[in-house]
Formats: structure tokens, C-alpha cells, sequence
């Protein structure tokens, strides 16, 4: 029975032996590690002002205690410099834990900071500013300690040496000047004197490089003071040279901030050389001397006076040009009621005056539809006779056109055949290719606006929320390289950082909006005259179409409305805002040009705006893909002089030829019958000058394009349109005054100040106060100061003469031709 028993429980009992066994094992050594984990902890009472050289191992740590006073009305910053004396320490570093009443600051030296591709950059000497906790009372005394320890049971020496900075408060246009590199920030503490609401922060170096860090931290702890931690919170910016921010007093509570510089480890981010090594795993690899120079000055920026007299200044020019074109306009109204009208009626019914015309006027609408049928039948030039008019006669001229598409009327139905002769002739004249009803072309011309106002819309819809966003981005974030500003003069106004550019944009709203109330006011006087059959508005002058008039002005208050988006936050992505409606502007300048000789033939406004769309989506993908890729530049060159030979033909034969199989045949056989059989020189001597010019002027610019890649490619692309708008315009006043016609006061004077201006424009433009082809530091090198008012810069008055001089050009297009309204239109040359 008890050996049974025994039986029993012997297994329990060896099983609990073996667990008292293995507890005592554990015990044992539990009190062996803890003895030998035992580490000498030594405090001493340290002094300000005094280097302690002193010796770290893993069985000792040393404890230094500092007491200081600090005063309410006076900040001092303390600086904590520690320097490695030994060799190899990078395999067990010093930890440094500093303990003050509000905040504690460790670091481990030697400092490791890590670059690009996980390089590693050891700094055996740290020097770091301590935070300065707030204090209530008039005077207090603070403690602090630095605790020093290592893992390492090599002894390891070091210097360890706490100062304080008396030049740690920055005071109002004085300038300080101080060293900084990446293991040893710098941050100065500035208080908002009363009256001051806002200040700008300027850093500046005579160093390029290394590149740094500017930062505007709240007067909080802890202090991000290192390249790998400076951009949490704060605003900052990278910088070469310069950099500057503009504080407000309403973001920072404590009505105080932080200005921090850090040096960083590489200079990558502001667009140095990148540093090749052979990359190993924990290879720590030398930085060398990577110390910078710099001073920082803190100065009052602009009052809210100056606010106001800058919004003042910007409405008073423009508001300026309202009333300088109300005076000539009633100055034009008192000439036009002293000249006689010639009234188209009946043959055989004696003209009457303009002063006997009034009852004549006010019964317009009881005129019989035989007498303005037979009147205009009346005239051959206008080819109305090939068809007949019955049909059209006893509709009145109120009736709305909403209803008329180009299909509907086509007065060359009948004489399609002879379109290949007239269009041929050697000379042409304007009524030749004026063959078609006014009504039709009217509204086939009023396309061109209403397509243009939709594609405003829902062009400028996603751009503003974009840019909105963009701002958020920056406000949220501090991130001050996302956006491409003059930050020497950058006035921000709510949530807007560079209000200035913004509000210069105004120019190119109001002008385009003048630019359309004229055209409003030519079209009314211009219809008025159609409705009472004034013989010059029927048979005279350039047939007046204002449709694309009516685009110009539409794209110019887009461009500024675009322009002002653009500068919310310019950067590379969004430069398209800023150019789109440029190359719209300068596309239907040109349309308008070849529209005033050749109103029949001129482009559609679907071909014409999906041409435009053309050139935009090829400025998108330049700006994203032409960098530096030398395939997109040959495509690019290759369809540039593709699409110039195909318009020269175009332009050429007047649109009388076909793009099919058979033209490289027919190619052949005009190169073999005009330049092999017999030499003979071009029919069309004019066309054939303005093409052959075009063609050089085309053909250089897509070489340079190939040759130089330039990297702003949408400015590029502007100006290949600026170019042949140019051109285009010079060979039409060449002609012009060629062919006998000449130029009246009015236009010339819009002529000579359009140029002026432009000079002045382009001057103002070319002094590139910011670039976005360059990294953001790069592109602070360019910013100056405020040149107008202390509130507008270089570029804001490049806003201004731009959009003044844009809408003296189309008051060029708009009265260039004012000398042909008493001209019959088969006396007018075609050119």
C-alpha cells in the first residue's frame, strides 16, 4: 500500500526538485547582474563659464547640477557645448540628458545625422541651446541638471562646457551675427514691441553653401533645432544666401517667437552637387567643415495704412483709364453727330441728313422689304445678286439671330465653283472675300466669345480650389518652399501670403472689362447704322465682326483672374494658370489680324480653340517631361515645323488645297513645273515674304528649343506665339502703309504709348525676382526688396505696365483700320 503510494507521487516529487533547482539557478544570478550592473553615480555642483573635462564609463555617471536666476523682464538663452576627446566613440557614444523645470533635452554624441540614401555623418562636437521655460514672478531661481552615462566600459574622455548667451534676445533693426553648423544650431528669441503687428525675418550669408534652414518656432519646449526635426512644427525655409518670413503678431500668442538656423548635413535641398559614396551599411562617412556664417535681422514690416494706399494706388490707375475713355468717347460722340451720314435707300430716292433722318430712324422697322432687297441687289461687288433674297427680304433686321447657324444661309452656295477663281486671283480686295451674309458671320463669330466664357468657367472653377488648397497646405504645414514668392516683399493679408501679387492682378479685370464696354459701344453704333442702311457701314471699311473682340477682352479678364491664382502659391505645378490665357490672347490677336482682310475664310472657333488646346497640352507636357529629355524635344521641333509648313500652305493658297494622297504627287509637279521647267517666281509676292519669314523666325526657334532644352518650357512655348504675333502685326502695317492706306491720330497714338509700355513691361519683367526652373533657396537668391509704396515689388509693376500695354494692343486692333470706313471695300487690298 505505501509502496503503491510512493509509486504515486514520485514523479511530482522529482518535477518539484527540478523547479526548486532551476528557481535557485535564477536567484542566483539575478543577484550577479545586479551586482554587476552597479554603477558608481557621482553629482557635482557646476559652475556657468567653466569646461569640465572628465571621463564617462558604463560603471560610473556623472551628474552636474547648474542653478541660475531668471528674470521676467530679461532672457538669456544657455548653451550646452560638448566635445569627444577619444577615439572610437562612435561604437558606444555619451548620452547627454539634460533635466530642466519644464523640459529635458538628451542627445547622444557623437551626434549621428543621416543625409540622402541613409548616409550617415558623425559630429564628435555638439553645441545645443537649452529652452527657456516661462516664469510668473519678477525673479526666479532655476535648476537644472546634465546627466552624463555610456554602455561603453572603455572610458571615454570628453569636455563638457555650459554658457550662457547674452545676445539670445533679438532686437528690432539691429543686426546679429553668429556661426552655425549642423551639430551646432542656433535660435534667438524675439518679443513684438508695442505698435508692431508685423515684422520680417531676414538671414542672409555671404556663404552659399552649406545649405540651411530658417525657422519660426512659438516660444514652446521642446525646440526643433535639428535637420531632422526642424520642419514639425513652424514655418521655414531652406536658404543659400538669403532667406526672409513674414511673422504676424496674431499667430504667436505669447507675442514672441523663435528664429532658428540649422545648417543641414547635405546641400541637396538647395541644389548643391550630390555627394557620391560607396554605400555600406553603417559606413559613417566624414562631413568635413560644414560651418556657416550667418546674420539675422528682424525688421518692422508695412501698417495697414500702407495696406490701404496700395489698394488706393492699384484702383486709382485703372479707374484712371474709365474716365480718360469717357472723355474721348464723348469727344468721338460730338464728331460723329457733326459728320454727315449717306443713307442707303431706293435708287432714285435723293439721301437725306442725319438732321432730317430722325422720323426716318423711328419708323426703320415700316421699311419695305423690296426696297432693301433692291438695295442691296443693287451693288455687284457683293456678289448678293447670285442669289436671290426673297426669301431673306421680309425677315427684319430685330429679328434675333439665336436662331441662324452658318448652314442655314450660305450666299456662296451657288457659285462654289468660283471660289477656286476668286480666291486665286493675283489681287485680291477685301470685298472679294466678303462674299458671305453679315448675320451669318456674326454669329459665327459671336462662337468665338461664348466658347471662350465656358471655358473660363470651368477652367478657372478647379484652379481656384486648387490654389486654395495649395494655401491651406502652406498655412497647415509651415512649408514654405511649396510656393515660389519675392519674400523680401510678400504682404500677407489673412490667409493669403503674398496679397501684393494678388491685388497688381487687378489691372488686366478692370482693362479687359473697359476693352469690352468699347466693343459693347462700337457694336451698338455699328448695328444702329446697319439698321438705318448707312451706305458706309453696308459697303464700306472692313467688315466689323466683334466677336473675337468680344473673346480678347474675355481672355484678358481671364488672365488676370488666372494670373492672381497662380500667384497664391506660384510653383512649377501651376504655371500653366499663369500662361494659358496668354496663349489664348496671343492666338486670337492673330485670328483677329487675318480675320480683318479675310472675314469668309477665317478659322472656326471649334478649330481655333482646339488648336489653343493643342498648345496647352503640349506646355503641360513640357513643363512635366521636357527637363533634360532630348526624345520630347525632337518630337516637339518635328511637329513645330510640320504644323508651321502646313499653316504657310494654308495661308498661302487661301485654303484651296487638300491634304490627301495625292499631295506629295502634286508637290512634285509644281517643283517640277515652276522651279526645273521653267523658273518662275511666286504668284503671291506678299503672302510669299511673310511665309518664307515666318518659316526662318519658326524653324530658329525650334532649333534653339532642340539645341538649349531650356528648361521653362511653358515661357518658351509663350514666346513662339509672341514671336509670330509680332511678326504677323509688323508685316500688317508694312502693308498697310504700303498699299496707300494710312494710319489715323488716334491709332497711332495707341501705337506709340502701346510700345512705350511694353518696353518699360518687359524691363520690369525680365528682373526675374523669383524662378521655379531653380529649388526654392535658389530662387530666394533673386527676391528684393518692395520698390512702389513699400508694398509693390518688380514683378507686381510688371502686372501693371503688362495689362495696360495688353489693352493698348487690342485698341490698336481695334482702331488700326478706322481709315477705311468711307473706303469701298473693292478698293480695299487684301494682304
Amino acid at each position: 500500500m505505501v509502496l503503491r503510494s510512493c509509486c504515486k507521487f514520485g514523479p511530482v516529487l522529482v518535477w518539484f526538485r527540478l523547479g526548486y533547482v532551476v528557481l535557485l539557478w535564477l536567484c542566483v544570478t539575478h543577484l550577479r547582474c545586479a551586482r554587476a550592473e552597479t554603477k558608481t553615480v557621482v553629482q557635482k555642483d557646476a559652475e556657468f563659464d567653466v569646461t569640465y573635462n572628465d571621463t564617462v564609463t558604463s560603471d560610473n555617471q556623472t551628474i552636474y547640477a547648474f542653478n541660475h536666476t531668471v528674470s521676467r523682464n530679461k532672457t538669456e538663452g544657455v548653451r550646452v557645448t560638448v566635445n569627444i576627446l577619444s577615439e572610437g566613440a562612435e561604437s558606444s557614444p555619451i548620452l547627454f540628458v539634460v533635466r530642466q523645470k519644464q523640459a529635458v533635452l538628451s542627445f547622444q554624441v557623437p551626434l549621428i545625422l543621416r543625409g540622402l540614401y541613409q548616409r550617415k555623418y558623425p559630429y564628435a562636437h555638439v553645441g545645443r541651446t537649452l529652452c527657456q521655460p516661462p516664469t510668473r514672478s519678477l525673479t526666479e531661481t532655476q535648476y537644472f541638471f546634465v546627466d552624463v552615462s555610456t554602455l561603453s566600459s572603455l572610458g571615454t574622455h570628453y569636455q563638457l562646457r555650459i554658457s550662457r548667451v547674452d545676445s539670445f534676445t533679438l532686437h528690432t533693426d539691429k543686426k546679429f551675427s553668429f556661426t552655425a553648423s549642423p551639430s551646432q544650431p542656433q535660435y534667438f528669441k524675439y518679443v513684438f514691441p508695442d505698435g508692431v503687428d508685423t515684422v520680417i525675418v531676414k538671414v542672409n550669408s555671404e556663404m552659399t553653401f552649406p545649405c540651411s534652414v530658417m525657422s519660426i518656432q512659438d516660444i514652446q519646449c521642446p525646440v526643433y533645432d535639428l535637420d531632422n526635426n526642424v520642419a514639425f512644427i513652424g514655418m521655414y525655409q531652406t536658404m543659400t544666401k538669403t532667406a526672409a518670413i513674414t511673422v504676424q503678431r496674431k499667430d504667436f500668442p505669447s507675442n514672441s517667437f523663435y528664429v532658428v538656423v540649422v545648417v543641414k548635413t547635405e546641400d541637396e535641398a538647395c541644389g548643391g552637387p550630390l555627394r557620391f559614396y560607396p554605400l555600406r551599411p553603417d559606413e559613417l562617412i566624414d562631413a568635413g567643415n560644414r560651418s556657416k556664417i550667418l546674420d539675422v535681422v528682424v525688421s518692422p514690416a508695412i501698417s495697414s495704412d500702407v495696406y490701404v494706399m496700395g489698394m488706393l494706388f492699384c484702383l486709382g490707375i485703372f479707374l484712371s483709364f474709365y474716365l480718360l475713355t469717357f472723355l474721348v468717347a464723348c469727344v468721338e460722340n460730338k464728331r460723329s453727330v457733326d459728320r454727315p451720314t449717306v443713307v442707303y435707300r431706293k435708287p432714285g430716292v435723293t439721301p437725306v441728313s442725319p438732321y432730317e433722318y430722325g422720323s426716318f430712324v423711328d419708323n426703320a422697322s415700316t421699311l419695305s422689304s423690296e426696297a432693301i432687297t433692291d438695295s442691296i441687289a443693287s451693288d455687284a461687288n457683293y456678289g448678293y445678286m447670285e442669289r436671290s433674297l426673297e426669301s431673306v427680304a421680309g425677315r427684319s433686321r430685330q429679328e434675333s439671330l439665336s436662331s441662324i447657324e452658318e448652314d442655314d444661309y450660305d450666299t456662296l452656295a451657288d457659285i462654289d465653283s468660283d471660289k477656286n477663281i476668286v480666291r486665286t486671283k493675283k489681287y485680291l480686295c477685301v470685298s472679294d472675300l466678303a462674299r458671305k451674309d453679315k448675320r451669318v458671320l456674326s454669329k459665327k463669330y459671336q462662337i468665338y466669345f461664348w466658347n471662350i466664357a465656358t471655358i473660363g468657367v470651368f477652367y478657372a472653377l478647379p484652379v481656384i480650389q486648387l490654389v486654395i488648397t495649395y494655401q491651406t497646405v502652406v498655412n497647415v504645414t509651415g512649408n514654405q518652399d511649396i510656393c515660389y514668392y519675392n519674400f523680401l516683399c510678400a504682404h500677407p493679408l489673412g490667409n493669403l501670403s503674398a496679397f501684393n501679387n494678388i491685388l497688381s492682378n487687378l489691372g488686366y479685370v478692370m482693362l479687359g472689362l473697359l476693352f469690352l464696354l468699347i466693343v459693347l459701344q462700337r457694336d451698338i453704333i455699328h448695328s444702329r447704322a446697319l439698321d438705318r442702311n448707312d451706305l458706309n457701314a453696308l459697303e464700306c471699311g472692313i467688315p466689323k465682326h466683334f466677336g473675337l473682340f468680344y473673346a480678347m477682352g474675355t481672355a484678358l479678364m481671364m488672365e488676370g483672374l488666372l494670373s492672381a491664382c497662380y500667384h497664391v502659391c506660384p510653383n512649377y505645378t501651376n504655371f500653366q494658370f499663369d500662361t494659358s490665357f496668354m496663349y489664348m490672347i496671343a492666338g486670337l490677336c492673330v485670328l483677329k489680324l487675318y480675320q480683318k482682310r479675310h472675314p469668309d475664310i477665317n478659322a472656326s472657333a471649334y478649330t481655333a480653340y482646339a488648336c489653343l488646346a493643342a498648345v496647352i497640352f503640349f506646355s503641360v507636357l513640357g513643363v512635366v517631361f521636357g527637363k533634360g529629355n532630348m526624345v520630347f524635344w525632337i518630337v516637339f521641333s518635328v511637329l513645330h515645323i510640320l504644323a508651321t509648313m502646313l499653316l504657310s500652305t494654308q495661308l498661302y493658297y487661301m485654303g484651296r488645297w487638300r491634304l490627301d494622297s495625292g499631295i506629295l504627287r502634286r508637290i512634285v509637279y509644281v517643283i517640277y513645273t515652276d522651279c526645273i521647267r521653267q523658273c518662275s517666281g511666286p504668284m503671291y509676292i506678299d503672302r510669299m515674304v511673310l511665309l518664307v519669314m515666318g518659316n526662318i523666325v519658326n524653324w530658329s526657334l525650334a532649333a534653339y528649343g532642340l539645341l538649349k532644352t531650356p528648361n521653362d518650357f511653358a515661357s518658351y512655348l509663350l514666346a513662339i506665339a509672341i514671336c509670330n504675333l509680332l511678326l504677323y502685326f509688323a508685316f500688317y502695317i508694312i502693308m498697310k502703309l504700303r498699299s496707300g492706306e494710312r494710319i489715323q491720330c488716334m491709332a497711332m497714338v495707341c501705337i506709340l504709348f502701346t510700345a512705350v509700355v511694353w518696353g518699360f513691361a518687359l524691363f520690369f519683367f525680365f528682373q526675374g525676382l523669383s524662378t521655379w526652373q531653380k529649388t526654392p533657396a535658389e530662387s530666394r537668391e533673386h527676391n528684393r526688396d518692395c520698390i512702389v509704396l513699400s508694398f509693390f515689388d518688380d514683378h507686381d509693376i510688371w502686372h501693371f505696365l503688362s495689362s495696360i500695354a495688353m489693352f493698348g494692343s487690342f485698341l490698336v486692333l481695334l482702331t488700326m483700320d478706322d481709315d477705311l470706313d468711307n473706303v469701298q471695300r473693292d478698293k480695299i487690298f487684301v494682304f
